[in-house]
């Protein structure tokens, strides 16, 4: 009976390291004999300003990742710290022909008006927003801070002349000029908010691309900061909300140390004004994770950020009417 059993267990190591050896030629012969995987077409990178932007005057050191050793990692992983931006850029990541929906989003990365959190808070929202057949438009603007009063001047006034930029190559690229929307992160969320509400361009016209309209169709704003008067709760006097003010989605942590009252005082802005928001405020997340997916619920906001835009039909042109 024992040299049965011996027998029928080696029998059954046999079959076993057979099975195995198998397995692992098949997946070597597809590995060899697959077709190369489809890599993502390189960015299309732009100026935004046929010469000097708006008031450039000084000169900065070099343009580079300022990221340490020791920062702080998101995820377990490394961001870029992008700094000494004097060449405001745009990269255009088209989404996939078969998943193309016509819409845009301008990306404004946040860092404080210091540095950009690149890749965190611009790359990989643009790749993101690939996947649901959205152009992501990663806008790299002028940082540091130009005008320590205004600080959000010179963001702005990239972010203005760039959705006037994207309309203006809009057949080109084949998007829909009216459903251009923004989104901003943090110190770039406070560049989104202002460029879906200050009418007027902040600059001197440079060219016909100018002649077309500034404001988004549409605004989504990841834990925005810079909107409040410090030490008060309010909004500071140049954030108002007009009439025709873009729908807009806010995402914030309660716990977010740059204050969720930017989001919800704005919010409430925009009803009083009689436009439209909605608004997503979670217990829990802190400040500045992007949407790099961790334990945090508020983590996986781009869920319901692509519910939103399908619902608001960001995402196909809507029926005509009848």
């Amino acid at each position: 009976m024992l040299s049965l059993i011996k027998s029928t267990h080696r029998s059954k190591s046999q079959r076993l390291r057979n099975f195995v050896r198998a397995a692992f030629a098949s997946t070597i012969l597809a590995l060899a004999t697959a077709q190369p995987a489809v890599v993502a077409a390189e960015p299309v990178v732009l100026n935004l300003w046929p010469g000097k932007p708006p008031g450039e005057t000084k000169e900065l050191p070099p343009e580079g990742d300022l990221t340490k050793p020791e920062d702080k990692l998101i995820a377990g992983r490394r961001i870029i710290k992008l700094g000494n931006v004097s060449t405001p850029q745009i990269a255009v990541y088209r989404s996939a022909p078969d998943k193309d929906t016509g819409a845009a989003v301008v990306i404004c990365p946040g860092g404080g008006h210091y540095i950009l959190a690149y890749d965190l808070e611009g790359t990989e929202v643009a790749e993101w927003l690939n996947t649901i057949g959205v152009t992501g438009i990663v806008l790299k603007y002028r940082v540091p801070a130009r005008d320590p009063n205004k600080r959000w001047s010179a963001a702005v006034q990239d972010a203005q002349r760039t959705m006037s930029l994207v309309r203006s190559r809009a057949a080109e690229w084949k998007i829909d000029p009216q459903r251009i929307g923004i989104c901003g992160f943090s110190a770039g969320g406070e560049t989104a908010a202002l460029t879906s509400l200050l009418e007027a361009r902040q600059y001197e016209a440079t060219d016909d691309i100018d002649k077309l309209p500034s404001q988004p169709n549409f605004a989504m704003l990841i834990y925005p900061g810079g909107l409040l008067e410090k030490g008060d709760l309010k909004l500071r006097e140049h954030v108002v909300v007009p009439k025709n003010a873009p729908p807009t989605l806010f995402v914030h942590a309660f716990n977010d140390p740059v204050s969720p009252q930017n989001s919800l005082l704005l919010a409430g802005a925009i009803k009083q004004a009689g436009g439209t928001a909605e608004l997503h405020v979670y217990a829990t997340g802190g400040h500045g994770y992007g949407l790099r997916p961790t334990n945090e619920a508020v983590t996986h906001w781009p869920t319901r950020a692509g519910e939103w835009l399908r619902e608001g039909g960001w995402l196909a042109p809507k029926p005509a009417t009848k």
